[in-house]
């Protein structure tokens, strides 16, 4: 990929990037349809671009026909009006090619890629050689997301990766290592780095983040947007009332069962409400009352 385009992309990729939320019914079936009010309400709200088939969209329990139903739906809900990120949550380098190659003919401006999830880890050559060869198959350029809790990248091999595979443009970092965040902002400063801790947004912008995917941007885009804006505007006493409001609002969420969560907090903007996909719950009533008071007095 040319530094020209690397430019040009790390220009588009920035500010919100909320993962959208899979419109699931009771049964666990995907709703036809389901997406577009909630891109809608998204993008209405300042996105600047949208992510489908992440962990708040439950991308991990998509079969290759639902996945390639979600990615047509939300495509052409977009319709062109912010960029569009496709989510890879896969276990082999031949999965993540051929989920890739279902999406012939769709304007994929990057991926956003985990290592492997399961029980097993590939070594660092090996991890090298995953994000290269799926670069080198799709040309689609990679944003990894680092977020498997025994498959961590360190500081070092996502250098790598960045510096060895030039169609690695950049990461969203997932952990809550305000250090590890800094250090990648001072070692890698052409590439996209991006915050995917809800807790920290405000620090990861002042430090120079240039955009979040995470729950609170799919939850409520508009208060997110505001507080990208503030931090770019250095209106610090803003961004701070805004952070705490936010993580008043966090604080409320079980992390185990975001998804629901982001659904019911999207059901109160005027989304259409739909469920996780068994075995996870809908959001208890005890619950719903406990986040509506957060979320009450944060866009109070």
């Amino acid at each position: 990929m040319s530094q020209n385009n690397h430019a040009d992309l790390k220009a588009k990729l920035r500010g919100v990037l909320p993962p959208i939320a899979m419109p699931f019914d009771a049964r666990g079936e995907l709703v036809t349809g389901g997406l577009k009010p909630q891109i809608d309400f998204i993008i209405n709200s300042g996105a600047g671009a949208i992510v489908v088939g992440g962990s708040t969209g439950e991308g991990h329990t998509l079969s290759d026909s639902e996945f390639k139903q979600a990615m047509t739906e939300a495509y052409e809900a977009n319709n062109g009006r912010v960029p569009f990120v496709a989510g890879l949550i896969v276990n082999s380098t031949r999965q993540a090619i051929a989920r890739v190659k279902m999406l012939a003919g769709m304007k994929l401006d990057a991926l956003q890629v985990t290592p492997v999830h399961y029980l097993f880890k590939p070594d660092a050559e090996a991890t090298v050689r995953h994000f290269r060869e799926i670069y080198d198959a799709t040309g689609v350029p990679i944003l990894i997301y680092n977020v498997i809790p025994w498959n961590y990248l360190s500081l070092e091999l996502m250098g790598r990766i960045m510096d060895e595979v030039p169609g690695v443009v950049g990461m969203k970092q997932s952990s809550g290592d305000l250090k590890a965040v800094s250090d990648l902002l001072l070692s890698c400063p052409d590439k996209i780095i991006l915050s995917g801790v809800d807790a920290l947004l405000y620090p990861a912008f002042a430090l120079g983040c240039q955009g979040a995917i995470s729950a609170l941007t799919s939850a409520v885009p508009s208060v997110v947007h505001d507080l990208f804006t503030a931090v770019e505007n250095n209106d610090h006493a803003t961004a701070r009332a805004l952070h705490f409001g936010l993580a008043g609002l966090w604080n409320t969420l079980p992390h185990d069962n975001l998804p629901a969560c982001v659904k019911y907090i999207q059901s109160l903007q005027g989304v259409p409400l739909f469920q996780p996909r068994p075995p996870m719950q809908p959001v208890s009533e005890a619950l719903k009352r406990q986040i509506k008071q957060a979320f009450d007095h944060l866009m109070g």
